[in-house]
């Protein structure tokens, strides 16, 4: 028996075994109308804008919530449908009217929430209202696209609503179409909020308060989530399937064997092996995209010695096992980002970085440093992607080992992984940002700005972050694009963060599924899905 087939057997077994105790569900998801899908992790928080949301939860938003407009749709070089950036459509507006320094938006009079209660005007300004206030990742989010002030959303009548500018900024429209806008039921939410929880966060983390085309029928964390159709819904065609199970199954080869035997329709996330080997076999349909504006990459703390001199930063740059990495963690399932010129000449990102594995320059450059030793730190990554991060960790340890930098790594959980980077505290770590919006000074603002939680290398230039926020409102194309390369070669030169790899969003499905559509929050949209 070849090793492969011994992996898999033994995978179905152990499937066998976690699928026992959900027999009904998984029969009843033979049916047209339901499906059953897996992951390798569930949602912390049904609130997008909770603290800590992880990236299931934005998946759990997008379902359930509606927005003013959304993306339109697009095919893209392999005919699958995926969501255009440079269109809008209507979701819970019908229609807007685009003015100088405003928009009016005329909202769908017979849009409903799951209680029954109609969307009005009051309940937009109650949730942008909210998003603009409560801190962290929402508001930091909204003012990407100017939205900053409660004063700019305003309330003409029941079903008019309108957003007053604070300036012409490229990215405001864009920013309405993600989930972190999702319209919430002010009145029912409001029911729960108290003098020291006045936006209603502790509830809401527990409970959807939406109107979108699904809402949450059951929810156990860390175990399974269902969705349950909204029939009522108006802002799009009904969907297909009535009824969506998501389970939550950590292993990957329990998630492949649940596929394999027809228990579980859909699996996303898949890791990089199996992708290669599903596709070969050619029993499922597999879907790869590549994550638009999103890298995995390094960061080290700047503000941590000795990662506050950049020559060690260079050093690490240089020790990097980079093709090892692509060929063994990642099964070349993704698009490099390393070996790319001294010289910028795309105004594109991401883009490859000029560091290439050199490990006698490596060497030069901690003797340059002042550390001919090396020294000793601590590599920290996200236990809920440990499918893929481990093996990567490991190549880096003994990469960075044979230049005298001794690593001991630190497998945070998954649960806990956020609120570890984003306090600014762990001195060498792997992460994953992907910007919403496919805009290169929009990731470096969200990745690198001085007040972003996503900067977890503590990174600061504020000659270059004034730069990038201005890029925002440049409307010369060509000065447009000489800023964005000299944006990028400052942040190479810094090593702001050492880039590593451009993933694929993978999803292995059963024949019978289709209209699976691509989305930039990387996460399921049941809306278009059927199953025949």
């Amino acid at each position: 028996m070849k090793r492969r087939d011994l992996l898999k057997t033994a995978a179905a077994a152990t499937a066998a075994a976690v699928a026992a105790p959900y027999i009904s569900a998984a029969a009843a998801q033979g049916r047209e109308d339901t499906l059953l899908t897996v992951s390798e992790g569930g949602p912390n928080n049904l609130d997008v804008m909770g603290v800590g949301t992880n990236l299931q939860g934005y998946e759990a938003s997008w379902n359930t919530y509606d927005r003013l407009v959304s993306f339109a749709v697009k095919k893209d070089a392999n005919g699958n449908d995926h969501y255009d950036p440079d269109k809008f459509e209507p979701e819970l507006a019908e229609s807007w009217d685009l003015g100088d320094m405003s928009t009016t938006f005329n909202l769908r009079k017979d849009a409903k929430f799951h209680d029954g209660s109609p969307v009005t005007a009051r309940d937009v300004k109650w949730t942008f209202d909210r998003a603009v206030t409560v801190g962290g990742v929402p508001t930091f989010q909204m003012k990407a696209g100017s939205l900053e002030k409660p004063e700019q959303f305003v309330v003409v009548d029941d079903y008019t609503f309108r957003i007053d500018f604070l300036r012409k900024d490229k990215l405001t429209f864009p920013d309405l179409c993600v989930p972190t806008t999702g319209v919430i039921n002010s009145a029912l939410a409001k029911q729960h909020a108290t003098d020291k929880d006045p936006w209603a966060m502790e509830w809401l983390k527990n409970n959807e308060s939406g109107g979108g085309a699904y809402r949450v029928e059951k929810w156990v964390p860390g175990q399974e989530l269902t969705y349950r159709r909204f029939d009522d819904w108006k802002c799009g065609p009904i969907p297909k399937l009535q009824r969506v199970i998501w389970r939550t199954v950590p292993s990957a080869g329990n998630r492949r064997a649940l596929l394999e035997r027809g228990d579980a329709d859909i699996s996303f996330n898949l890791p990089p092996r199996d992708v290669t080997e599903l596709v070969e076999e050619r029993k499922l349909t597999v879907v790869g995209t590549p994550i638009d504006c999103c890298l995995v990459y390094i960061d080290m703390n700047v503000k941590t010695p000795p990662f506050d001199n950049v020559k060690v930063r260079q050093a690490v740059a240089y020790a990097i096992p980079y093709q090892k990495i692509m060929d063994v963690a990642l099964y070349n399932k993704a698009r490099p980002l390393f070996g790319g010129s001294e010289e910028i000449k795309d105004a594109k990102w991401p883009q490859r970085s000029p560091y290439s594995t050199d490990l006698a320059k490596a060497k030069s450059l901690l003797v340059d440093a002042g550390l001919p030793n090396g020294f000793e730190t601590t590599f920290s990554f996200d236990a809920g992607s440990a499918g893929i991060l481990e093996p990567m960790s490991v190549l880096i340890q003994e990469s960075l080992g044979q230049i005298g930098v001794k690593i001991t790594l630190e497998k945070i959980s998954g649960s806990n992984w956020r609120a570890s980077f984003t306090n600014r505290k762990l001195p060498l770590l792997t992460n994953l940002f992907a910007g919403w919006l496919d805009y290169p000074n929009y990731y470096f603002e969200m990745a690198l700005g001085k007040t972003s939680i996503f900067n977890s290398g503590d990174y600061d230039n504020a000659s270059m972050m004034s730069m990038v926020r201005d890029a925002r409102f440049e409307r010369d194309p060509a000065k447009y694009d000489e800023m964005v390369k000299t944006f990028i070669k400052i942040a190479f030169d810094d090593v702001a963060s050492i880039p590593l790899y451009q993933p694929y969003a993978y999803v292995a499905m059963q024949k019978r599924i289709s209209g699976y559509r691509s989305w930039f929050h990387r996460q399921m949209d049941y809306r278009t899905l059927v199953k025949a």
